[in-house]
């Protein structure tokens, strides 16, 4: 077929109709020169500006035959048909209280994928911060709430069946790698209590400061970036914002204030959207799986980056209580 770029600009130009399409920046190459992420101005259409996300899948043999690369490879590959299943069947769920971009398209084309997306800061989220306060992470909090609290209890049809990027099934050579043996024997039973919660949702799988457009004021937001979203326990979400957010002395005073205030939107979410659980209840059993959701992300990156873990710090403190009460349960 023409080329790839021609290609897309075809598709700007019929899903828009706009008069005249021309490439304006790319926002950012994607994770292991995937593809990138290209805003292109129009004139003439219905709108100034949209978003594409262009990604290049590189075939195996430019890659070392490794068993490492084979999963990352895979893996990525997952993700980004899952994104676009996301788009395409999940995403119009969404409503104002967790803004995601409109979804214009998707097609893939060979082995390359374009979603053309509503370009969010023209939609009044302009604002980026890699370094967040404490109103813009309760904007954060609030949107996961009621994101989580539009899919509870749905099934996660055509989504990463346990959603998170750092699940223990997608994630066997940080396992192996991992040198804390207590944490290690403890995995599993750690993603057991955590799939094991009866109030299951939908979760974003990588809500980190860096996925969320603000709002200049801070007070909304909007995420991106859905090639991890599936199934599992919506806690998972809030323990990575806060591991993402905040440093272990700020975590251990702050958890609780930062919990309540998503907790409190989160009930109020279910009670509105008539979803058919308790709030109270879920409160309960997500608020005690919150340390166990914060040991699994942090068995995750021990296991990706094994040294330089300061053997007092919040995350290795609170993991070793976790494994601990793991150990107990098993053996009463």
């Amino acid at each position: 077929m023409k080329n790839i770029h021609s290609h897309i600009r075809e598709l700007i130009l019929k899903v828009t109709h706009a008069e005249h399409v021309s490439e304006h920046e790319v926002i950012q190459h994607l994770w292991s020169g995937y593809g990138e992420i290209v805003r292109y101005r129009l004139t003439g259409g219905t709108t100034d500006s949209v978003i594409v996300k262009h990604v290049k899948l590189p075939g195996q043999s430019s890659q070392r035959r490794t068993s490492h690369t084979d999963i990352s490879h895979q893996r990525k590959i997952r993700s980004y048909q899952i994104e676009t299943t996301w788009y395409s069947n999940w995403s119009k769920r969404c409503d104002d209280a967790c803004r995601v971009p409109a979804c214009l398209l998707c097609e893939t084309v060979g082995d390359q994928v374009v979603i053309l997306l509503e370009d969010l800061d023209a939609a009044g989220f302009s604002a980026r911060h890699s370094v967040v306060n404490t109103r813009q992470i309760h904007a954060c909090l609030n949107w996961l709430a009621n994101f989580h609290a539009t899919f509870m209890t749905e099934k996660p049809k055509g989504l990463w069946p346990i959603g998170t990027y750092w699940h223990l099934a997608t994630r066997p050579d940080e396992l192996e790698a991992l040198n804390d043996l207590p944490l290690k024997n403890a995995a599993a039973a750690i993603d057991h209590k955590l799939s094991a919660t009866p109030y299951k949702t939908i979760v974003h799988g990588d809500a980190k400061p860096a996925n969320f457009c603000f709002a200049p004021d801070s007070s909304r937001v909007a995420a991106v970036d859905f090639q991890y979203v599936g199934g599992g326990c919506g806690i998972k979400d809030v323990a990575y914002l806060i591991d993402s957010c905040l440093n272990g002395e700020e975590c251990q005073h702050q958890e609780q204030a930062l919990l309540g205030v998503y907790f409190q939107a989160l009930k109020q979410a279910l009670k509105s959207k008539q979803k058919p659980v308790d709030p109270e209840a879920v409160e309960q059993n997500w608020r005690e799986l919150y340390p166990v959701a914060w040991t699994d992300f942090h068995r995750f990156l021990k296991g990706w980056s094994p040294a330089h873990w300061d053997y007092n710090c919040y995350s290795e403190r609170l993991a070793r209580q976790v494994v601990a009460e793991l150990s107990n349960t098993s053996k009463s």
